[in-house]
Protein backbone atom coordinates (compact mmCIF):
# COMPACT_ATOMS: atom_id res chain seq x y z
CA UNK A 1 0.00 0.00 0.00
CA UNK A 2 1.30 3.21 -1.03
CA UNK A 3 2.26 6.03 1.73
CA UNK A 4 -0.12 8.54 0.71
CA UNK A 5 -2.85 5.40 1.88
CA UNK A 6 -1.74 5.35 5.24
CA UNK A 7 -1.93 9.21 5.14
CA UNK A 8 -5.57 8.58 3.94
CA UNK A 9 -6.49 6.20 6.38
CA UNK A 10 -5.33 8.14 8.94
CA UNK A 11 -7.38 11.28 8.11
CA UNK A 12 -10.26 9.94 7.64
CA UNK A 13 -10.10 7.80 11.11
CA UNK A 14 -9.30 11.25 12.54
CA UNK A 15 -12.24 13.50 10.53
CA UNK A 16 -15.05 10.05 10.70
CA UNK A 17 -14.33 7.69 12.71
CA UNK A 18 -13.44 3.97 12.64
CA UNK A 19 -16.43 2.88 10.57
CA UNK A 20 -15.87 4.96 7.72
CA UNK A 21 -12.35 4.35 7.94
CA UNK A 22 -12.63 0.72 7.04
CA UNK A 23 -15.40 1.66 4.47
CA UNK A 24 -12.99 3.40 2.81
CA UNK A 25 -10.13 0.50 3.33
CA UNK A 26 -12.98 -1.89 1.80
CA UNK A 27 -13.31 0.13 -1.17
CA UNK A 28 -10.18 0.37 -1.54
CA UNK A 29 -9.56 -3.52 -1.73
CA UNK A 30 -12.29 -4.44 -3.52
CA UNK A 31 -11.62 -2.40 -6.06
CA UNK A 32 -7.87 -3.27 -6.58
CA UNK A 33 -9.12 -6.65 -6.63
CA UNK A 34 -7.34 -7.49 -3.27
CA UNK A 35 -9.85 -9.89 -2.41
CA UNK A 36 -7.71 -11.91 0.88
CA UNK A 37 -7.69 -7.86 2.05
CA UNK A 38 -10.85 -6.93 1.74
CA UNK A 39 -12.17 -10.58 3.95
CA UNK A 40 -9.74 -9.77 6.54
CA UNK A 41 -11.08 -6.21 6.55
CA UNK A 42 -14.68 -7.25 7.11
CA UNK A 43 -14.00 -9.30 9.45
CA UNK A 44 -12.15 -6.02 11.22
CA UNK A 45 -15.23 -4.26 10.59
CA UNK A 46 -17.47 -7.12 12.33
CA UNK A 47 -15.37 -7.33 15.03
CA UNK A 48 -16.04 -3.09 15.47
CA UNK A 49 -19.60 -3.38 15.28
CA UNK A 50 -19.46 -6.17 18.50
CA UNK A 51 -17.01 -4.14 20.32
CA UNK A 52 -14.46 -6.39 20.29
CA UNK A 53 -10.48 -5.83 19.90
CA UNK A 54 -10.14 -5.20 16.17
CA UNK A 55 -7.10 -7.26 16.26
CA UNK A 56 -8.45 -10.97 17.14
CA UNK A 57 -7.43 -12.16 20.47
CA UNK A 58 -7.98 -16.06 20.68
CA UNK A 59 -10.13 -17.86 19.06
CA UNK A 60 -13.88 -17.62 18.12
CA UNK A 61 -15.27 -20.51 20.37
CA UNK A 62 -13.66 -18.65 23.20
CA UNK A 63 -16.63 -15.51 22.69
CA UNK A 64 -19.63 -15.35 25.05
CA UNK A 65 -22.81 -15.30 23.60
CA UNK A 66 -24.59 -13.57 21.64
CA UNK A 67 -21.23 -12.57 20.00
CA UNK A 68 -20.46 -15.57 18.83
CA UNK A 69 -22.82 -16.40 17.10
CA UNK A 70 -22.96 -12.86 15.71
CA UNK A 71 -19.41 -12.76 14.78
CA UNK A 72 -19.14 -16.54 13.25
CA UNK A 73 -22.16 -15.29 10.55
CA UNK A 74 -20.18 -12.48 9.95
CA UNK A 75 -17.24 -14.71 8.85
CA UNK A 76 -19.31 -16.53 6.74
CA UNK A 77 -20.41 -13.60 5.13
CA UNK A 78 -17.33 -12.49 4.66
CA UNK A 79 -16.07 -15.57 3.23
CA UNK A 80 -18.49 -15.95 1.12
CA UNK A 81 -18.35 -12.59 -0.42
CA UNK A 82 -14.23 -13.00 -0.85
CA UNK A 83 -15.05 -16.64 -2.32
CA UNK A 84 -17.41 -15.42 -4.69
CA UNK A 85 -15.98 -12.26 -6.05
CA UNK A 86 -12.96 -14.73 -7.15
CA UNK A 87 -14.98 -17.04 -9.13
CA UNK A 88 -16.46 -13.68 -10.71
CA UNK A 89 -12.73 -13.65 -12.22
CA UNK A 90 -12.58 -17.32 -12.78
CA UNK A 91 -9.74 -18.16 -10.36
CA UNK A 92 -11.81 -21.05 -8.69
CA UNK A 93 -8.42 -22.67 -6.92
CA UNK A 94 -8.75 -19.45 -5.11
CA UNK A 95 -12.17 -19.02 -4.07
CA UNK A 96 -12.40 -22.85 -2.60
CA UNK A 97 -10.80 -22.35 0.33
CA UNK A 98 -13.66 -19.21 0.85
CA UNK A 99 -16.39 -21.64 0.40
CA UNK A 100 -14.59 -24.71 1.91
CA UNK A 101 -14.66 -22.30 4.95
CA UNK A 102 -18.17 -22.03 4.91
CA UNK A 103 -18.98 -26.15 3.96
CA UNK A 104 -20.42 -24.78 0.68
CA UNK A 105 -19.06 -27.69 -2.01
CA UNK A 106 -21.92 -27.44 -4.47
CA UNK A 107 -21.22 -23.50 -5.47
CA UNK A 108 -17.55 -24.84 -6.67
CA UNK A 109 -18.42 -28.00 -8.12
CA UNK A 110 -21.26 -26.00 -9.91
CA UNK A 111 -17.82 -23.80 -11.19
CA UNK A 112 -15.63 -26.76 -12.00
CA UNK A 113 -18.89 -28.56 -14.02
CA UNK A 114 -18.50 -25.55 -15.96
CA UNK A 115 -14.93 -26.13 -16.68
CA UNK A 116 -14.75 -26.56 -20.47
CA UNK A 117 -10.92 -26.01 -21.80
CA UNK A 118 -7.97 -27.40 -20.46
CA UNK A 119 -6.25 -24.02 -18.55
CA UNK A 120 -3.14 -22.85 -16.17
CA UNK A 121 -5.68 -24.00 -13.40
CA UNK A 122 -6.21 -27.74 -14.69
CA UNK A 123 -4.12 -29.04 -12.11
CA UNK A 124 -5.15 -27.88 -9.40
CA UNK A 125 -8.56 -27.80 -10.55
CA UNK A 126 -8.24 -31.69 -10.75
CA UNK A 127 -6.60 -31.43 -7.07
CA UNK A 128 -9.97 -29.92 -5.96
CA UNK A 129 -12.45 -32.11 -7.71
CA UNK A 130 -10.55 -35.45 -6.90
CA UNK A 131 -8.21 -34.90 -3.53
CA UNK A 132 -10.83 -33.02 -2.38
CA UNK A 133 -14.15 -35.17 -3.36
CA UNK A 134 -15.54 -31.66 -4.58
CA UNK A 135 -16.80 -33.30 -8.07
CA UNK A 136 -14.85 -36.86 -8.71
CA UNK A 137 -16.61 -37.13 -12.20
CA UNK A 138 -15.61 -33.80 -13.59
CA UNK A 139 -12.35 -34.55 -11.58
CA UNK A 140 -11.53 -37.58 -13.86
CA UNK A 141 -12.82 -35.79 -16.55
CA UNK A 142 -10.65 -33.24 -16.46
CA UNK A 143 -7.63 -35.61 -16.02
CA UNK A 144 -8.94 -37.60 -19.17
CA UNK A 145 -8.80 -34.01 -20.92
CA UNK A 146 -5.23 -32.79 -19.34
CA UNK A 147 -3.40 -36.04 -19.04
CA UNK A 148 -4.93 -39.07 -20.80
CA UNK A 149 -6.13 -42.11 -19.35
CA UNK A 150 -3.40 -43.61 -17.96
CA UNK A 151 -3.34 -40.97 -15.62
CA UNK A 152 -7.13 -40.88 -15.32
CA UNK A 153 -6.81 -44.62 -13.91
CA UNK A 154 -3.70 -43.95 -11.56
CA UNK A 155 -6.00 -41.31 -10.18
CA UNK A 156 -9.01 -43.46 -9.80
CA UNK A 157 -7.43 -46.08 -7.67
CA UNK A 158 -5.71 -43.61 -5.99
CA UNK A 159 -8.86 -41.72 -4.53
CA UNK A 160 -11.40 -44.35 -3.98
CA UNK A 161 -14.89 -42.70 -3.67
CA UNK A 162 -17.75 -44.99 -3.38
CA UNK A 163 -20.18 -42.54 -3.35
CA UNK A 164 -19.28 -41.17 -6.73
CA UNK A 165 -17.77 -44.53 -7.64
CA UNK A 166 -20.51 -45.06 -10.55
CA UNK A 167 -20.00 -42.14 -12.67
CA UNK A 168 -16.60 -42.38 -12.66
CA UNK A 169 -16.30 -46.27 -13.79
CA UNK A 170 -18.64 -45.45 -16.31
CA UNK A 171 -16.45 -42.55 -17.72
CA UNK A 172 -13.40 -44.70 -17.54
CA UNK A 173 -14.77 -47.43 -19.84
CA UNK A 174 -16.50 -44.83 -22.39
CA UNK A 175 -13.46 -43.30 -22.18
CA UNK A 176 -11.60 -46.30 -23.02
CA UNK A 177 -14.12 -47.83 -25.36
CA UNK A 178 -14.25 -44.93 -27.85
CA UNK A 179 -10.81 -44.54 -27.91
CA UNK A 180 -10.52 -48.35 -29.29
CA UNK A 181 -13.37 -47.17 -31.73
CA UNK A 182 -11.21 -44.57 -33.27
CA UNK A 183 -8.00 -46.48 -33.29
CA UNK A 184 -9.92 -49.55 -34.84
CA UNK A 185 -11.61 -47.48 -37.86
CA UNK A 186 -8.01 -45.52 -38.61
CA UNK A 187 -6.17 -49.07 -38.94
CA UNK A 188 -9.52 -50.16 -40.94
CA UNK A 189 -9.58 -47.42 -43.14
CA UNK A 190 -5.93 -47.54 -43.59
CA UNK A 191 -6.31 -50.78 -44.97
CA UNK A 192 -9.76 -50.65 -47.16
CA UNK A 193 -10.51 -47.27 -48.42
CA UNK A 194 -13.12 -46.33 -46.12
CA UNK A 195 -14.17 -45.48 -42.85
CA UNK A 196 -16.84 -48.20 -41.72
CA UNK A 197 -20.00 -46.83 -39.80
CA UNK A 198 -19.76 -49.04 -36.89
CA UNK A 199 -19.39 -47.73 -33.22
CA UNK A 200 -19.26 -51.39 -31.80
CA UNK A 201 -16.33 -53.03 -31.03
CA UNK A 202 -17.48 -56.60 -32.17
CA UNK A 203 -18.86 -55.50 -35.35
CA UNK A 204 -15.41 -53.54 -36.00
CA UNK A 205 -13.75 -56.90 -35.83
CA UNK A 206 -15.90 -59.18 -37.40
CA UNK A 207 -14.80 -60.68 -40.52
CA UNK A 208 -10.95 -58.50 -40.21
CA UNK A 209 -8.43 -60.88 -38.16
CA UNK A 210 -5.68 -59.25 -40.13
CA UNK A 211 -6.06 -56.30 -37.49
CA UNK A 212 -4.56 -58.01 -34.91
CA UNK A 213 -1.46 -58.92 -35.87
CA UNK A 214 1.71 -60.31 -33.10
CA UNK A 215 2.25 -56.76 -32.76
CA UNK A 216 -1.17 -54.88 -32.98
CA UNK A 217 -2.30 -53.82 -30.02
CA UNK A 218 -4.68 -50.00 -30.65
CA UNK A 219 -4.73 -48.93 -26.92
CA UNK A 220 -2.46 -49.69 -24.24
CA UNK A 221 -3.12 -53.65 -23.15
CA UNK A 222 -2.73 -52.45 -19.36
CA UNK A 223 -5.63 -49.80 -19.67
CA UNK A 224 -7.88 -52.26 -21.14
CA UNK A 225 -6.77 -54.73 -18.16
CA UNK A 226 -7.14 -52.13 -15.25
CA UNK A 227 -10.63 -50.99 -16.79
CA UNK A 228 -12.02 -54.22 -17.37
CA UNK A 229 -11.06 -55.46 -13.63
CA UNK A 230 -12.80 -52.14 -12.42
CA UNK A 231 -16.10 -52.53 -14.90
CA UNK A 232 -16.94 -55.77 -12.06
CA UNK A 233 -17.87 -53.21 -10.05
CA UNK A 234 -20.46 -51.77 -12.17
CA UNK A 235 -24.40 -51.67 -12.15
CA UNK A 236 -24.81 -49.70 -15.24
CA UNK A 237 -26.14 -51.89 -18.26
CA UNK A 238 -24.81 -50.16 -20.68
CA UNK A 239 -21.53 -49.46 -19.69
CA UNK A 240 -21.34 -53.23 -18.49
CA UNK A 241 -22.14 -54.34 -22.23
CA UNK A 242 -19.39 -51.84 -23.17
CA UNK A 243 -16.58 -53.56 -20.95
CA UNK A 244 -17.79 -57.03 -22.28
CA UNK A 245 -16.48 -55.25 -26.13
CA UNK A 246 -13.17 -54.53 -24.36
CA UNK A 247 -13.08 -58.11 -22.90
CA UNK A 248 -14.19 -59.58 -26.41
CA UNK A 249 -10.90 -57.21 -28.39
CA UNK A 250 -8.71 -58.14 -25.29
CA UNK A 251 -9.57 -62.21 -26.89
CA UNK A 252 -8.28 -61.30 -29.96
CA UNK A 253 -5.08 -59.70 -29.52
CA UNK A 254 -1.95 -62.24 -29.51
CA UNK A 255 -0.90 -64.61 -26.96
CA UNK A 256 1.90 -61.80 -26.09
CA UNK A 257 -0.29 -59.34 -24.96
CA UNK A 258 -2.27 -61.85 -23.12
CA UNK A 259 -0.46 -62.06 -19.93
CA UNK A 260 -2.33 -64.28 -17.30
CA UNK A 261 -4.31 -62.67 -14.23
CA UNK A 262 -4.60 -63.38 -10.71
CA UNK A 263 -7.32 -66.06 -9.60
CA UNK A 264 -9.91 -66.34 -10.61
CA UNK A 265 -9.44 -64.38 -13.16
CA UNK A 266 -6.39 -66.53 -14.77
CA UNK A 267 -7.89 -66.16 -18.38
CA UNK A 268 -8.33 -62.09 -17.90
CA UNK A 269 -10.70 -61.39 -21.18
CA UNK A 270 -12.54 -64.74 -21.01
CA UNK A 271 -13.26 -65.08 -17.04
CA UNK A 272 -14.14 -61.63 -16.88
CA UNK A 273 -16.33 -61.80 -19.94
CA UNK A 274 -18.46 -64.44 -17.67
CA UNK A 275 -18.15 -62.48 -14.83
CA UNK A 276 -19.73 -59.56 -16.77
CA UNK A 277 -22.21 -61.97 -18.35
CA UNK A 278 -23.60 -62.67 -15.07
CA UNK A 279 -23.37 -59.40 -13.80
CA UNK A 280 -26.13 -59.06 -16.41
CA UNK A 281 -28.32 -62.54 -15.40
CA UNK A 282 -26.74 -64.24 -18.79
CA UNK A 283 -25.99 -67.89 -18.38
CA UNK A 284 -25.85 -66.79 -14.43
CA UNK A 285 -25.74 -70.25 -12.94
CA UNK A 286 -23.39 -71.91 -15.51
CA UNK A 287 -20.61 -68.90 -14.18
CA UNK A 288 -21.59 -69.79 -10.57
CA UNK A 289 -20.37 -73.12 -11.04
CA UNK A 290 -17.47 -71.90 -13.04
CA UNK A 291 -16.14 -70.08 -10.07
CA UNK A 292 -16.93 -72.07 -7.81
CA UNK A 293 -14.72 -74.69 -9.82
CA UNK A 294 -12.01 -71.88 -9.61
CA UNK A 295 -12.15 -71.94 -5.68
CA UNK A 296 -11.35 -75.88 -5.32
CA UNK A 297 -8.56 -75.62 -8.14
CA UNK A 298 -6.31 -73.47 -6.23
CA UNK A 299 -3.51 -74.99 -4.66
CA UNK A 300 -2.89 -71.59 -2.93
CA UNK A 301 -4.93 -70.87 0.02
CA UNK A 302 -4.66 -67.17 -0.65
CA UNK A 303 -6.12 -67.53 -4.19
CA UNK A 304 -8.93 -69.81 -3.39
CA UNK A 305 -10.28 -67.32 -1.20
CA UNK A 306 -9.93 -64.09 -3.45
CA UNK A 307 -11.60 -66.61 -5.52
CA UNK A 308 -14.28 -67.51 -2.92
CA UNK A 309 -14.93 -63.73 -2.43
CA UNK A 310 -15.44 -63.05 -6.20
CA UNK A 311 -17.95 -65.35 -6.01
CA UNK A 312 -19.58 -63.92 -2.97
CA UNK A 313 -19.98 -60.72 -4.59
CA UNK A 314 -21.46 -62.44 -7.34
CA UNK A 315 -24.34 -64.07 -5.74
CA UNK A 316 -24.89 -60.89 -3.52
CA UNK A 317 -25.38 -59.02 -6.94
CA UNK A 318 -28.07 -61.69 -7.45
CA UNK A 319 -29.89 -61.14 -4.17
CA UNK A 320 -28.58 -65.33 -3.49
CA UNK A 321 -27.40 -64.35 -0.30
CA UNK A 322 -28.18 -68.14 1.28
CA UNK A 323 -26.11 -69.70 -1.37
CA UNK A 324 -22.72 -66.96 -0.13
CA UNK A 325 -23.38 -68.51 2.78
CA UNK A 326 -22.87 -71.34 1.65
CA UNK A 327 -19.64 -70.47 0.12
CA UNK A 328 -18.57 -68.07 2.70
CA UNK A 329 -18.78 -71.20 5.28
CA UNK A 330 -16.66 -73.81 3.42
CA UNK A 331 -14.08 -71.75 2.00
CA UNK A 332 -13.92 -67.91 4.42
CA UNK A 333 -14.69 -69.35 7.52
CA UNK A 334 -11.00 -69.24 9.12
CA UNK A 335 -10.47 -65.60 7.59
CA UNK A 336 -10.88 -62.29 10.14
CA UNK A 337 -14.02 -60.33 9.11
CA UNK A 338 -11.68 -56.96 8.62
CA UNK A 339 -9.79 -59.16 6.03
CA UNK A 340 -12.38 -59.48 4.01
CA UNK A 341 -13.52 -57.64 0.63
CA UNK A 342 -16.88 -59.04 0.80
CA UNK A 343 -19.56 -59.66 3.86
CA UNK A 344 -18.79 -61.64 6.53
CA UNK A 345 -20.15 -64.30 7.36
CA UNK A 346 -22.61 -63.23 9.85
CA UNK A 347 -23.80 -60.19 7.91
CA UNK A 348 -23.95 -62.44 4.72
CA UNK A 349 -26.48 -64.52 7.84
CA UNK A 350 -28.42 -61.40 8.11
CA UNK A 351 -29.04 -60.85 4.88
CA UNK A 352 -30.10 -64.32 4.48
CA UNK A 353 -32.85 -63.41 6.92
CA UNK A 354 -31.24 -66.78 8.92
CA UNK A 355 -31.05 -65.57 12.48
CA UNK A 356 -30.75 -69.23 13.48
CA UNK A 357 -27.73 -70.00 11.78
CA UNK A 358 -26.04 -66.56 13.04
CA UNK A 359 -27.07 -67.84 16.34
CA UNK A 360 -25.12 -71.61 15.62
CA UNK A 361 -22.43 -69.71 14.50
CA UNK A 362 -21.99 -67.40 17.27
CA UNK A 363 -22.61 -69.98 20.30
CA UNK A 364 -20.33 -72.75 18.27
CA UNK A 365 -17.61 -69.45 18.07
CA UNK A 366 -18.00 -67.95 21.92
CA UNK A 367 -19.06 -64.89 20.68
CA UNK A 368 -21.79 -63.88 23.22
CA UNK A 369 -22.06 -60.53 21.12
CA UNK A 370 -23.36 -61.97 17.99
CA UNK A 371 -25.96 -64.63 19.51
CA UNK A 372 -27.61 -61.51 21.26
CA UNK A 373 -27.70 -60.20 17.32
CA UNK A 374 -29.11 -63.65 16.06
CA UNK A 375 -31.57 -63.88 19.13
CA UNK A 376 -32.79 -60.18 18.84
CA UNK A 377 -33.30 -60.26 14.90
CA UNK A 378 -35.26 -64.58 15.46
CA UNK A 379 -37.34 -62.44 17.65
CA UNK A 380 -38.06 -59.50 16.28
CA UNK A 381 -38.59 -61.57 13.07
CA UNK A 382 -41.26 -63.49 14.73
CA UNK A 383 -43.23 -60.94 15.79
Amino acid sequence: MADDSFDLIEQAVASDGAAPALDLLALKFLTEKQYPQLFETRLMQKRLELGLPLIQLGAIEDLPEPKRSSYEEGVRQAAREAGTLFLAGGDIPHAWPYFRAIGDRETIASAIEATKQPNEQMDALIDIALGERVHPRKGLELVIAQHGICRAITYFEQFPDLENREECLKLLVRTLHAELIVNLKSAIERQEGVTPPDDSLPELMAGRDWLFGEFDAYVDTSHVIDVIRFALDLRDRGAIRLALELCEYGAHLSPQFRMRGDAPFDDIYRDHAIYLHALLGEDLQPAIEYFKTKIVAQDDPMAAARSAQVLVGLLLRHERYREAVQVSLEHLSGIPANQLACPSLYQLCQLAGDSARLKALARERGDLLGFAAGAITSGVNHK
